[in-house]
């Protein structure tokens, strides 16, 4: 499996990343300039209300709605915590880690937030969720700083590895690896991609994550509630470190800073892949030459076109997804029917899991499949539909088919759901249904033309227009475009750009700024 990673970097939609399988698009995440409350953001915060029949506290981090921390999120260790911060502000603590700090007992799990937090307290908090819809964030106490092979947990002392390190070999070598060099009083998660790594590498890792530590330590002795004290990375970084593998063949970036940002801390963790990190200078948009932008608008809206003819209707609720599968114009007869509805319901199965990804779809999922009556068809497919969602980094968990033919997932949601609208109103015709006549379209085009170029006396002039205008414009061997090059004496560039509406075209200068008429 070849993977890519295509980074499109404009003013108006902040930074859009596109992760490719064998040229497939599976992942589309945007980041916004300057965007706060990101997974993984440690914040100050001050708490505003406790809330006794919830078991919760809402807590001000400088959202415009107090953000969630339910006591189940506060840690076993937020005494500890509760603690440092305490002793850091007043200046009694001078270490940089946890050497000498003594640890509080573990909360109980059964307890009431009412007897460790109150009104006006201050405690660092971890974004766990991203604000969503007309929520709040959601909080966790229990604060870990993630690296590309461990992640640091402090006020613990245990070693964990991720269940997806089998062998049994392996996982003793890694956990005396990290037992040999951890600092006391931290706890690390040794992640799935540390297989196979010696100890420089993981050592490296952690003395970044023990840095980014000690300045939480030196930043919590000087910020005020509501203030960011250890922000994460940016979103590009953070999915380079959770899925960087020597599948990835390439990485495109169209915007220098990025570049460089994102080649150095590639420099950083994988020298051998820097080379894959390219700067894209073409004048085509990214996600046009690399066939992103089609991709993007066959796979959102209501209905997903499948091979063969089946399609998917996705619908959206405040409480939850609904997909109903349906085969469309694909012929069966009677004698192959449920091995068609098989074929088609594996089909569906795979892109299915291939929208949760894209479109970043949280919470409930149910799934209406094709009836099929044989019970091994509906095991196989429940089996296969397991295999798909392998890829998929999002906690999950998904549920036999019930009696009605339903199949249930529930999927982890850190952050809101990735929507893009792929209709919208008319900007030709402003919803009116009607438009200016397509016959007086090149009568406007030449009218602008002939004062750009004799009143204006503009130079290096390009025609951006709809692809069929294009094409219209070009064909013939006295081509409209010869035409204006014997009228005028001055050769037009023309350029088809596909997000154009039939009647639209705009006039360039050799700058590349629009002249505005």
């Amino acid at each position: 499996m070849v993977k890519e990673l295509i980074i499109d970097s404009t003013p108006e939609k902040g930074v859009t990343i596109a992760l490719l399988q064998d040229k497939q698009l599976v992942e589309l995440n945007r980041e916004q300039a300057g965007s706060n409350f990101a997974v993984g953001d440690i914040y100050l915060g001050r708490i505003k209300k406790i809330m006794p029949g919830l078991n919760a506290a809402f807590v001000d981090v400088g959202y415009e709605k107090d953000a969630f921390l339910h006591y189940l999120d506060l840690g076993p260790q937020v005494q500890s915590l509760l603690k440092l911060t305490r002793i850091v502000k007043n200046g009694s603590y001078q270490e940089k880690l946890l050497n000498s700090l003594k640890l509080e007992k573990d909360i109980d799990k059964a307890g009431k937030i009412s007897d460790i937090l109150s009104r006006n307290m201050i405690l660092p908090v971890q974004i766990a969720k991203e604000p969503i819809s007309t929520k709040g964030p959601r909080l966790s106490s229990d604060l870990s700083i993630a690296g590309r092979f461990v992640v640091l947990v402090p006020f613990s002392s245990s070693v964990s590895i991720s269940k997806k390190i089998k062998g049994s070999a392996e996982r003793s070598r890694l956990k005396k690896i990290v037992e040999s060099i951890k600092p006391a009083n931290f706890g690390v998660i040794i992640r799935t991609v540390s297989e196979g790594k010696g100890v420089d590498e993981l050592q490296k890792d952690l003395l970044d994550l023990i840095s980014k530590w000690e300045l939480f330590t030196k930043r919590l002795k000087t910020v005020e509630p509501p203030q960011k004290i250890l922000g994460e990375m940016d979103r590009a970084s953070t999915i380079v470190r959770d899925l960087l593998t020597d599948e990835f063949a390439h990485i495109y970036v169209n915007d220098p800073v990025i570049y460089e940002e994102t080649k150095s801390y590639i420099q950083e963790i994988s020298p051998e892949l820097e080379k894959i990190v390219k700067l894209y200078k073409h004048k085509e948009p990214i996600f046009d030459h690399y066939g992103i932008e089609k991709q993007i608008k066959a796979s959102f809206g209501k209905t997903v076109n499948l091979q063969g003819g089946a399609y998917l209707v996705i619908e959206h609720t405040e409480a939850l997804h609904v997909i109903d599968v349906n085969s469309g114009n694909r012929i069966a007869n009677k004698e192959n029917q449920e091995d068609n509805a098989l074929l088609v319901n594996k089909e569906a199965a795979k892109e299915i899991a291939r929208q949760l990804r894209l479109r970043d779809m949280g919470g409930i999922v149910v799934i209406d499949f094709i009836d099929m009556h044989k019970a091994p068809n509906r095991k196989e497919l429940y089996t296969f539909l397991k295999e798909c969602m392998n890829e998929d980094r999002a906690r999950h968990t998904i549920l036999p088919p019930s009696k009605f033919g339903l199949v249930q997932i529930t999927r982890q949601r850190v952050r809101p759901e990735m929507s893009i609208v792929t209709s919208e109103k008319c900007p030709a015709c402003d919803g009116t249904g009607e438009i200016r006549s397509s016959i007086v379209l090149l009568d406007d085009i030449e009218n602008n033309l002939s004062f750009i170029l004799e009143e204006q006396n503009e130079k290096g002039i390009t025609l951006c227009v709809h692809p069929y205008i294009d094409a219209y414009i070009k064909s013939g061997f006295i081509s409209r475009r010869i035409k204006w090059f014997f009228k005028y004496g001055k050769w037009i560039k023309v350029k088809s750009i596909q997000s154009y509406y039939l009647t639209e075209f705009h006039f360039f200068n050799s700058k590349e700024e629009e002249i505005k008429l």
